[in-house]
Formats: structure tokens, sequence, C-alpha cells
């Protein structure tokens, strides 16, 4: 069968573009065209070669989506909607058992998926993993955009105590080959939510990746963690520890807003045995590296951001967090170490820079109440707008708004002795009445500003000064600097390779040789 990429048109005079046509009422015997659609994606991916766009019509496609064929440079396959048209791969009906995806990406290259809607894939089975979209093995030079994500669901409520547990992804891409990473991968425009992942994360990059972007994303009403770029010694086991980890990439302009395990609290209580269960961090480095966090919009998540190892063997480390909104979450901020007590990999030169935090903090941490441990001296252990645990080594934490709105905050939170040559300076905090005044370094509680910068090494900070935002109210937020902000203007110079080119609205981050303290210019 030969395609000929002419413009024809179809059904009801609509435009028949170059491509492959599959149509729910269609049927695998047809020519594929326009007025002549194939039944299944399945008969579209035998015909389609290197450059070929395979156009789904309006409906609803019951089946598992697994290329066999790559694209080539410069030639993507691509699978997408008909423009102005919904197309769903739908696993409705569908017998998902193990580890199993809608759309399964292995050993394939150059492949896009473009404004799908990827859903309805559910496993009440322990044990077992639906997922959305699983890239691994040798892929490369994959995009993801514009799709919509949901209802990817392992709804089985067994808890960790009978040695079951649930787990799913909308989308997960896992380096598996230890001779070729996973390179090129672009995640963007898409959107996700309604997930019941259990303790999986929503999107997960893991493994051998060398080369990421996800940005511009909305995720949002999840029960877990929802971007993570991780390491593989959990999913890969096998895999070399010298390239087993997600690493050279970018997270920017993603909103992430409700990953909670408030979001399925009753399951969470259960599992963690706790009536607090506030977990769930909206973005995740963990055993990932050079990883650039920008201009992201993270609000009403358990933990905002968090740069944590929970390996023994793989550090989170040379990551920057920047000209990032972090507000109205029920812990922490922006969260580096390790797990206090569970493991030893650690936070190593990361950069948090030009952020603003404002209200987080909202709930007690984890080591609350009859799980207080040595060095957590008050009973809510309130985790700080920005929290330091174990093995923070040679870190950076300048240019940051961090603004406390309630009187049981705290600025800072360093939990232990651990770590070293850690770097803070040039931040503004700030709390109405100063209502807060409290910093923990080395387990150690302050509550005079010039003790914690004699303490910390903090310089050139401010306390105490209202940073004039434009709407610091905690249900009607608007986190720019006014003009005669002391914040404006007021940070410390750094390279631009560190605090980047352009602020959270768009703008020149620097300019006239100064830079202001927080996300906006």
């Amino acid at each position: 069968m030969l395609f000929v990429g002419v413009l024809l048109f179809g059904c009801a005079g609509t435009p028949e573009l170059p491509g492959w046509y599959v149509a729910p009422d269609g049927d695998d015997a047809n020519e594929g065209r326009g007025k002549t659609p194939l039944k299944t994606i399945a008969k579209a991916l035998e015909y389609a070669q290197p450059g070929d766009t395979i156009f789904l019509r309006e409906g609803d496609y019951h089946e598992f989506v697994t290329p066999t064929r790559s694209g080539e440079s410069g030639k993507n396959i691509t699978i997408k909607s008909y423009p102005g048209e919904t197309a769903r791969i739908d696993g409705t009906g569908l017998k998902l058992e193990g580890w199993m995806a809608l759309v399964q990406l292995r050993d394939i290259k150059n492949m896009t998926l473009e404004n799908l809607h990827i859903c309805n894939a559910e496993n009440a089975v322990p044990n077992s993993d639906p997922e959305g979209i699983y890239i691994n093995g040798k892929s490369s030079d994959i995009t993801i955009r514009g799709c919509k994500v949901y209802n990817i669901k392992n709804v089985c409520l067994d808890t960790h105590g009978k040695g079951d547990w649930r787990s799913a992804h909308a989308i997960l891409a896992l380096g598996t080959s230890n001779e070729e990473p996973i390179r090129n991968l672009i995640i963007e425009q898409c959107e996700i939510y309604d997930m019941h992942t259990g303790t999986s994360e929503i999107m997960t990059l893991a493994g051998n990746i060398d080369g990421f972007t996800v940005q511009d994303n909305y995720v949002h009403d999840v029960e877990n963690i929802g971007i993570i770029v991780a390491g593989g010694d959990n999913l890969n086991p096998s895999g070399d520890p010298a390239v087993n980890y997600a690493r050279n990439g970018v997270v920017r302009r993603n909103k992430v807003h409700r990953c909670t395990h408030q979001y399925t609290k009753d399951f969470w209580e259960r599992v963690c045995n706790n009536p607090a269960a506030y977990g769930a961090i909206g973005i995740y480095v963990c055993g990932g590296a050079n990883t650039v966090i920008e201009q992201n919009e993270v609000w009403e998540c358990d933990r905002a951001i968090g740069l944590v190892s929970e390996s023994d063997i793989l550090s989170t480390k040379n990551c920057i967090v920047r000209n990032n909104l972090i507000y109205n979450n029920y812990r922490t901020g922006i969260y580096m170490g390790d797990y206090i007590g569970y493991t030893i990999g650690g936070t190593y030169n990361c950069q948090i820079v030009n952020n603003t935090l404002f209200n987080n903090n909202q709930v007690g941490g984890a080591l609350n109440g009859s799980n207080n441990q040595a060095g957590v001296d008050d009973a809510k252990d309130s985790e700080g707008e920005i929290r330091l645990t174990e093995n923070c080594f040679d870190n950076v934490i300048m240019n940051n708004v961090i603004y406390a709105l309630t009187d049981r905050d705290i600025f800072i939170r360093k939990y232990t002795t651990t770590g070293a040559r850690n770097r803070i300076g040039h931040n503004i905090y700030y709390s109405p009445g100063n209502a807060v005044q409290k910093w923990f370094w080395d387990g150690t509680e302050y509550t005079d500003f010039a003790a914690w910068q004699a303490a910390s090494g903090d310089e050139n900070s401010v306390y105490g000064v209202d940073p004039l935002l434009e709407n610091a109210n905690a249900m009607d937020t608007d986190l720019r600097l006014t003009s005669g902000s002391a914040a404006k203007n007021a940070g410390c110079i750094l390279e631009l390779s560190l605090v980047g080119e352009l602020d959270m609205d768009g703008k020149a981050r620097v300019q006239d040789g100064k830079i202001s303290m927080g996300a906006y210019q």
C-alpha cells in the first residue's frame, strides 16, 4: 500500500491531510485514507513509515498501542488526534495485568504522541502497575505534546502491612539499557489529573535518561508525587550506578497543584498508620542530577519541591531550583537532604536561588508526636519554608523571598549537624507583625536574627522588612514585587547560568546589572 501525500477532502468536506486515517467506525481492510479509514491504531502502525502521521478521528480506541517501527532523525512517526477532534486511547474493558501501559514505547526512536486523551486504565490487583504511557529500553527522541492523561488508577486497598502495595503511573520513562540512554525526551503542554498511583509517582523519569525537557504541563489532583527525576536503583536494580539515573534536563513552566495524600485520605491514613499523611511532593529530584527546575508554580501540595535522595548509592546533585512560585503548600516549600535515619545519599552542590516562598508549612511534619526523633524538639515538627535534613553539602540558598504568614511557621530549618559548606545569603525573611522569628540550624532553634546569621553563616540577608508583594493574601495571591519593595534590585549578582535568563514572568532576570530577590524581577 502506497501513501500519497496530497491534500484531498474526506467525509463531510473536511480536508484530508497527508497521513494515515483511523476511525472508530473504520475497517482494517480499508486503504486508510480520509474516506476509507482503518479501524485500529495497530493496523495504521503496520503501514506508517518514518515521517508519516497517523490521524485518529473523534472517538474511543479500546486497544493497546505498541509501535514496533521507529521513525528517523527529522522524520518522526506521529500519532495524533485529527485537528479539532478528540481521540481517546481508552482502557475501558481492557485487561491490564502486571506492569502494562495503554501506550508502550520499547526501543522506539523518533516518535510523537500529540493531542491525545490517554485514559481509564484501572487495576485493583496488588503489586501491579497500570500506566498511561511507558517508555523504556533504548528509546530516544520521543515527544509527548498536548495530551491529557487521566483516570489511571490502581485501586487496591491493601496496606504495606500485608506485603502488598498499589502502584500506577501516568507517564513512566525508564532507561533500562546500560549502553544507550533514553535521550531527547520531551513532555510538554500536557494535562495530567485524577490519578491513584499509590507509592509511585504521576510522571516518572528514572534510570538511564540523559537529556529531557518537561515543560508547560498542568499536573493536578493526584494522590502522590507529581513529577520526579530519579535514580533507577529501585525500578532498574540491575542498572550500572554510573549511568542509572536521570540527568541533564529541565523542568520548566509547569503548574503543579494538589499533589497530596489528602486526595485519597482514607487510603493513606491506612498505609501510613497516621491520620496526618502529607508526604506527596510536587516536583522531586531523587537521586537524579544536573536538572534545572525553573519558572514553575507549585501550590497546595503536601511538599512543593524536593531535592532529596532515597538511596544509599545515588546522591541528588548539581541541580538548580530558580525563579519558582511556591505557596500555600501543607508542609515545606523546598526540601533538601535525606529522609532522617533512612538513607545516606544526600544532596550535593544544588542551588536554590531567586524563588518566592509564601505561606507554606501549614501542618505538622512527619516526625511529630510519638514519632519524634532526636534533635526534633517541637511536638508539631514544623518543617519550615526551606528544610534541610541530613547530608546536605555545598548547597546555595540565595536571593529568595521567604514570607511566613502564620506564627507556627519557620523560615529555614536544618535538622542535624550532618553536612557542610552550605552557603546562605541575600534572602529577605518576612512575617506580618514579626509573628515569625524562628530559624533552626544544626538542630538548634534561633529566635534572634543576628544569632541565626552567626550560626548558619547567613550573609547580607534581611529580616522584618516587608517585601511589598502585590497581594500577600493566602486566598488570593499575586506575589510580584511592587516598585517600592525592599527586594527590588537587591539580590546578589550571580552568574547568568545560575539565575537563568528569564524571571517567572518571562522578563529579563538581570536588568541594568541588577537582580531582585524572589521569582520576579
